[in-house]
């Protein structure tokens, strides 16, 4: 079975920890996604907000270039992928298929100069805040300003449909949401995010928000992060299938995917360690009658069907 994780943040952990991609002690790296089956893996360029505004794009370029560090030093066991067709020719090299993402539009510093530069560099997701207000919209932790997309924000997301990336609606306001549902004319990604109505973390989905994306075309990422996960902040992987089975239940089988957020986050559930334990999820959803054809769906094929409708 193919896996899609739309998201981690293994690339500016091992930058933290002086590490490498091949074999590490964070919760990815090569010797583990090989060893999981046939993997696409999505790297974020996470922009602390430490680096904002002066030096958001720097640090993009930073991690970015590690990631490519990364990708060379390791060529033979993974292949960065712009496009359906690379990610079709690096599992058939058995390779691991690399996508690029940035999370935090602070990166473009108001310049859609800069997005198609990062789009160049094979960036093809842009999660459009990371928690706080930028050039492009309000962050969730802004949100009770009511502030949604900044007309600079309106233009990137026209800009990003038409060069075929992916709108990443993770992190963003309530009413940014909404904004973006009216402006785009593609399907949107919420990478890795929950369901609000299992667990009440202002990062997770509300009800209408996961049937809009729905009717958007778009995909959910479930996130493992306990904290979005339990509102007790301990959970196991019968959480995760918790919001899966919420998430299925409002959008139906073809809008979930996996955005598990490791090496971004500080813990995991119980019975998870890192991408090698990736298994279990599916291993519980068969146990609950899931169809292999909806666990393939969950597995990869949702975010692959995206890759190939933006392009």
């Amino acid at each position: 079975m193919i896996i899609f994780d739309a998201h981690c943040d293994t690339i500016t952990r091992i930058m933290e920890l002086n590490s490498n991609l091949y074999s590490n002690n964070c919760h990815i790296d090569i010797l583990r996604l090989k060893r999981s089956g046939k993997f696409i893996q999505t790297f974020a360029a996470f922009i602390d907000p430490i680096y904002s505004p002066a030096y958001a794009m720097k640090r993009a370029m930073q991690i970015i270039d590690r990631f490519y560090s990364e990708v060379e030093n390791y060529k033979d066991d993974i292949m960065l992928c712009c496009n359906y067709n690379d990610i079709e020719k690096a599992l058939s090299q058995g390779k691991i298929a690399a996508m690029l993402s940035i999370e935090g539009g602070e990166a473009l510093q108001g310049d859609l100069g800069a997005l198609r530069n990062f789009y160049r560099l094979g960036v093809r997701s842009v999660c459009l805040t990371w928690n706080y207000r930028n050039e492009i919209a309000d962050g969730v932790k802004d949100e009770e300003t009511g502030g949604g997309l900044t007309p600079f924000g309106r233009q990137l997301i026209r800009e990003m449909n038409r060069l075929g990336m992916l709108v990443d609606l993770s992190h963003i306001s309530e009413k940014g949401f909404w904004d973006v549902i009216e402006t785009t004319s593609k399907p949107i990604i919420v990478s890795h995010s929950n369901a609000r109505k299992i667990c009440s973390h202002p990062r997770n989905l509300y009800d209408n928000q996961i049937l809009s994306v729905a009717k958007n075309g778009g995909v959910i990422g479930i996130n493992f992060y306990p904290e979005f996960l339990n509102d007790d902040g301990k959970a196991s992987v019968k959480d995760i299938l918790k919001h899966i089975e919420h998430i299925i239940s409002i959008a139906g089988p073809d809008h979930i995917g996996i955005g598990a957020d490791f090496d971004g986050i500080e813990k995991t559930p119980a019975d998870i360690n890192g991408i090698e334990n990736i298994n279990i999820v599916f291993e519980e959803m068969a146990k609950l009658n899931y169809s292999d054809e909806i666990i393939r769906k969950f597995a990869s094929e949702n975010f692959l069907r995206l890759i190939k409708e933006i392009e």
